[in-house]
């Protein structure tokens, strides 16, 4: 059974997890501490929704886990501290362009929403522009109201013990949101996903081209659903890749990587994936234990000084 920072055997650790753990630093390390799951969202939903994700630590010793964020929304319910004692809250967090920092320590809970880049809006109503939330930390019924259903939201998520149940709230909490179609998030969505997934799309003007559109009727369209450029996409996605490349693989020819991943050079890729990490991506991979085979490696860095926010 794995073990926790401080001796303590943690149950079930990273139980159900998918696979997929992109965008987060030093992943293991987070897994071995925490128990970090991630649940699909009721079928009505799972076209705007990616996933929920579900965290419960107990720490004998504090731990700071860093993220290098998704470019899309995340609703997010979180109790820090023992049940019945410390108060849940439920706060939206929008596009974020800056690392992810926050320190866990003691026992807590967190139960997110990760919704697919343009999947949020029809969530909001009246409908209004995703740039609104960029880089910005909500409480929800700065978002949704203060009606009942949202007030009542934390502690119906967080409260129960059954993880069957804590899903069931968040289907239960969307679904009183009445989310309205809308073509136009659709397109957004698949815009975002052919760039998460097509390694063949490298520069925005291709992209519109391709689909038929003009560079600014596309930036238009991401602003509007998705609160980043698609610029700012495809370069997110590239450092999330390159982040787990180097998480996962003990030696990486960096170079290689670079022109896999669409760069003009290694010096691009290193440069974007200081900038998002605090980190080169040489001194990353040295940080996990692998190491770096390339011509040129980049300067060595130190981490980035981590932004404390309250949630995660």
């Amino acid at each position: 059974m794995p073990r926790r920072a401080g001796g303590r055997p943690l149950p079930a650790a990273a139980e159900g997890t998918r696979r997929d753990t992109r965008g987060i630093v030093e992943a293991p390390e987070l897994l071995a501490r925490v128990r970090f799951r991630r649940r699909p969202a009721a079928p009505a939903l799972r076209r705007w929704v990616e996933h929920y994700w579900l965290i419960d630590w107990d720490l004998t010793q504090p731990y700071v886990a860093q993220v290098v964020p998704h470019p899309c929304v995340n609703v997010v319910f979180e109790r820090r501290g023992p049940a019945g004692l410390a108060p849940g809250t439920g706060m939206v967090a929008g596009p974020a362009s800056e690392l992810f920092t926050t320190k866990l320590e003691g026992v807590g809970r967190v139960c997110g929403i990760q919704f697919r880049p343009g999947g949020f809006r029809p969530f909001l109503t009246p409908p209004r522009p995703l740039t609104a939330l960029t880089g910005r930390q909500l409480p929800l019924p700065a978002v949704f109201g203060d009606g009942g259903a949202v007030t009542a939201a934390p502690s119906r998520v967080l409260d129960p013990t059954p993880e069957d149940a804590r899903v069931a709230a968040l289907d239960g909490f969307l679904l009183s949101l009445s989310p309205v179609a809308d073509p136009q998030a659709d397109r957004a969505m698949a815009l975002a996903g052919r760039i998460r997934h097509d390694r063949s799309v490298r520069r925005v003007e291709e992209l519109a081209a391709d689909e038929g559109l003009s560079v600014r009727a596309l930036q238009r369209l991401f602003a509007a659903y998705v609160g980043i450029g698609p610029k700012q996409a495809i370069l997110r996605y590239r450092v999330h890749e390159a982040l787990e490349h180097a998480t996962e693989h003990g030696t990486t020819d960096w170079a290689a990587l670079a022109s896999e991943l669409g760069y003009s050079d290694q010096a691009h890729l290193v440069r974007d994936f200081t900038a998002a990490v605090g980190l080169t991506p040489a001194a990353y991979a040295a940080r996990c234990g692998g190491g770096a085979t390339s011509r040129h490696d980049g300067h060595e860095g130190e981490p980035a000084a981590g932004r404390q926010v309250p949630h995660s």
